[in-house]
């Protein structure tokens, strides 16, 4: 059951609660079990395959194989979780950053560097002019 929360109006988040947490359980036990040697390695030689260990919803599944990061976030996934995956991918946590935010990873840098996005129509999705 999804309860709406006053948060869900934060634009371009999600906030990792209880309830996203039971919604992505399997998903963050599959991208934690990335950190052993032997279970990236059996991930990169059948993805899908690999896959079938864990009781994901299609959903789920289908970003995972496309690495659609923002969706994965959607479904349940933990920033930090999903960050293992993308290190089997080669990825950096800057990089995925960028990745999640459409930028290249060294504009998200000098951005976060400069103090990060203006809070500025940033704090409710009722700021937005589109809504």
């Amino acid at each position: 059951m999804s309860v709406d929360q006053d948060y869900d109006d934060i634009p371009g988040t999600y906030v990792f609660d209880a309830q996203q947490s039971r919604r992505g359980y399997h998903l963050n036990m599959f991208c934690m079990s990335l950190r052993h040697a032997g279970n990236r390695d059996a991930f990169k030689a059948d993805e899908a395959k690999y896959l079938d260990r864990f009781p994901m919803s299609e959903d789920q599944r289908r970003a995972v194989l496309n690495r659609e990061w923002n969706e994965m976030l959607r479904l349940g996934g933990n920033v930090y979780y999903t960050s293992k995956l993308a290190a089997t991918d080669g990825l950096t946590f800057q990089d995925l950053a960028g990745l999640m935010t459409g930028m290249e990873r060294d504009d998200y840098r000098a951005m976060m560097v400069a103090g990060g996005r203006p809070i500025a129509g940033n704090r409710s999705k009722s700021e937005w002019n589109d809504g």
